[in-house]
Order: C-alpha cells, then structure tokens, then sequence
C-alpha cells in the first residue's frame, strides 16, 4: 500500500535537503584538499554559499527535469538525450544566476559576478550531472526491482492456485474412490431386507437417500459439523444392523459442546464401516462398536473400538478406506492430524485427532424475511 500522500511530501523533501546539504559539502572539501593555508572560516562561509548553489540548482532540476524527461521518452535517441542534457545544463545555469544574487547584494561592486558565476557553473554542472547520473539509474534499479517483486508476486500467487487446485482435485478424487465402496455396502444392506420387512426396507431406503444426499453436499463444503456426522454415522449403523441383526451393537457418545465442532465429512462413517466389516462381519457373535468424540488440549478426538478379533494395519490393502482417510486428513490439515491404529485379538481402537474448531452458528433471518418465508410455503 501506498504511504498517504502528505508523508511522501515531507519524505521527498526530507531527501533533497539532504542531497543539497551533502553536495554543498563537496566544495569546501575540495578547498581543503587541493589549496594550503585554507583557514576554518573560510570553509564554512564557501559552505553557505555552496549551499545556497546546491538549493538553488537543486529546486529547479527536481522540478523541471522530471517532466522533461517523461515527455523527452518517445523521442528519437539522437534528439531525447542532447534535450535532456540540455535541460541539465539549462538548469545548472538558472541556479548559479539565482545562487549568485546572495553575495552580490551583499558584496556589491567588490564581487565578480561573472567571474564567480562561470566558476560555479563549471563546478555545478559536473555536480549535477554526478547527481542526474544517480538518480537515473537508482530509479532504473528502484523500478526493475518493483517489476521483479510483482513478477515473483504473480508467480507465488500462481504457485499457491495451481497447489490449491491441485490439492482440490486430490482430495474430490479420494472422495470419489471412496463413495461407491459406501454405495454399494449400503445398497446390498437393503437389498437383503426388501423380502423380510418392506417398511422397514423403505424406511432405510429414506436413510440411504440421507447418506447420499449428505455425501453430495460434502463434495461442496470441506468441513462439516461433528452433529450431522453422527447422524449419518447412526443411520448407516442402523441400516447395517438390518443385515447383521444382534450380532451388531453400538453406542455413540459425544460431549454436547462439540455438536458444532468441524469434522472431514464421512471421517467417522468410513471408521465405523471398517469396524464392521473386520469386527462383526467378521466373527459369527457378531461385535460390540463405541464410538465417542471429546476434546483434548485444544484438539478434537475422535475415536472408533470394537471387541472384534482385530486385523493387522500392515495387511489393508492399498486404496482402503482408512488409507484414503489418512490422505485426506493430511490434504485437509496437513501435520496438524493423526490417524493412529491400535488392533489386537481382542479389539481394535482407531483414533483420529484434528485440530478443534468450533463452527459459528448461522446468523437469524430477520423477521420480515421468515414472515415472507412461511407465506410463499402457504
């Protein structure tokens, strides 16, 4: 951004005056390297005048040299840089005349004007033309730098859309590999309960269609409330039940602070239809399966036990659904989330640790807007 214009006023400033005061200062150092016997008073009276020279030649290149040379830039070289210097030394000269009224108005008929006058003007050009020679290329230098910055800007901010987009496609692709493996399962479930029980086979079919919606509107958002989670968890568990009967048992627990907690969409679906298909698919007693969410040093743990005979992490094979879980936790928060596995002959744990953000409660609608509402629904 930007400074506001009054403090680039007072900054400019600020470096001509220290320009006019260091080029000043080049005369009476010449003075006294090159003349002997030079005394103190002397220097710092050929100091004040050389500053008066220095203001004068100073204030009217910085205030005309800019505009020639902006409009001097379409010109043929053979015509822009004999203008340009011509300028340098037009100015160079119009100061030394100005500068030079100082001493004579108090000087009078004792100082030589024009005499004086050449003398500065030989000194003052070589001087302006060092400090025009430096301030070209210093703003040369100043904007090839400011054009490299806003190119690595473009680049980084490419760099970043093309990691963005990539990592979008990444995680909408693990999402896809893992919805028709929860399709099918879910679809086979029912299936098996349409000749037994068609209400209840229907009622699960309202489930599925909840499941799915549910998946659907996931690919949209990329965090989703620990409360529909849950929800989704305990439909598909009870379609799941439709086909395993008591041999399926689960409990869910969740600490009523985190219903709004944000959670990957289908994480806790994916952990429970692993344990049923390692626990109580598994075994023909079937399997008890927990399931509970609780918050531990600023971060949201989830965690999925059962009391199945347990597998070995080692042996899932490649495109599983906890690898793909995994992936997608490392997409979503990067080190922040860990996926720890923990099976044994007596049971297994899974447990997912995220960091803990609480989503905001949508804003009310006004009342006007609900009254409008209910009457379009009428």
């Amino acid at each position: 951004m930007n400074p506001p214009r009054p403090r680039r006023f007072f900054r400019t400033l600020g470096r001509f005056v220290l320009m006019g005061f260091g080029y000043a200062l080049c005369v009476p150092l010449l003075e006294w390297g090159f003349e002997d016997h030079v005394t103190l008073q002397h220097l710092v009276g050929d100091y004040f005048i050389a500053l008066a020279y220095a203001f004068s030649i100073g204030g009217l290149l910085s205030t005309t040299l800019a505009t020639v040379w902006q409009r001097s830039c379409p010109w043929n070289i053979a015509i822009r840089w004999p203008v340009r210097a011509l300028a340098v030394a037009g100015g160079t000269a119009i100061g030394c005349l100005i500068a030079g009224l100082a001493p004579l108005a108090a000087l009078g008929p004792r100082y030589d004007y024009w005499p004086a006058f050449l003398a500065s003007f030989k000194i003052g050009l070589v001087l302006s033309a060092a400090a025009v020679t430096f301030a070209v290329n210093y703003e040369r230098m100043r904007s090839r730098l400011q054009v490299s910055a806003l190119e690595l800007k473009n680049k980084e901010l490419e760099r970043q859309r093309a990691l963005k987009l990539a990592t979008d496609a990444r995680l909408s692709s693990l999402e896809s590999r893992m919805r028709p493996h929860f399709l099918f399962n879910t679809i086979n479930s029912v299936s098996s309960l349409i000749p037994e029980d068609p209400k209840r086979a229907e009622r699960m079919l309202t489930q599925m269609a909840n499941l799915l919606r549910f998946s659907l509107d996931s690919s949209q958002t990329g965090l989703v409330p620990l409360e529909r989670e849950m929800k989704i968890v305990e439909d598909y568990l009870d379609i799941e039940r439709a086909r395993f009967g008591d041999r399926l048992k689960y409990e869910l627990s969740v600490e009523p602070h985190l219903d709004s907690a944000c959670v990957p969409p289908l994480a806790l679906q994916t952990l429970a239809e692993n344990a049923v298909k390692y626990a109580v698919g598994a075994r023909r007693q079937g399997a008890a399966i927990r399931i509970w969410a609780m918050a531990e040093a600023g971060s949201l743990v989830l965690e999925v036990c059962d009391d199945g005979p347990g597998f070995r992490a080692a042996e899932l094979p490649s495109g599983h659904g906890l690898h793909n879980l995994q992936e997608r936790l490392a997409v979503v928060f990067g080190e922040k989330a860990r996926l720890e596995i923990s099976s044994t002959p007596e049971g297994t744990s899974v447990r997912i640790e995220i960091p803990l953000v609480i989503a905001e409660p949508p804003a009310p609608r006004p009342a006007s807007e609900t009254r409008a509402g209910i009457a379009l629904q009428a």
